[in-house]
């Protein structure tokens, strides 16, 4: 259990995917271009077998934005999008109805 102190230090906000790409060399990852607003950053994700990088471009996703850049297969990812996992792999988690990039998530 963590506290609800904890969990408020985690920030999400919506994004909207603008760019994607296979990493080279990778079985599962894609390289993403994010727009959050007044931000453009680069994610990589462990979605490759489930999404085709075409299919991602224009989609809104929710993304942790606060956690420390991190190297996957010699590309820099800054954030994490979220997902759920089923039997045939991730599911991403998108808004309902389109949201502006940069929301926050309460």
């Amino acid at each position: 259990m963590i506290t609800y102190d904890d969990f408020i230090k985690v920030e999400l906000k919506i994004a909207k995917i603008v760019e994607a790409e296979e990493v080279v060399g990778a079985e599962k990852l894609l390289k993403l271009k994010i727009d959050l607003g007044g931000e453009k950053r680069q994610i990589v994700a462990g979605i490759k077998k489930a999404y085709q990088a075409k299919d991602l471009i224009g989609k809104e996703i929710v993304v942790v934005v606060n956690l420390e850049p991190r190297m996957m297969m010699g590309v820099e990812s800054n954030g994490m999008l979220l997902a759920a996992s089923d039997d045939n792999g991730p599911v991403l988690l998108i808004p309902d109805k389109e949201v502006p990039p940069g929301s926050g998530i309460k």
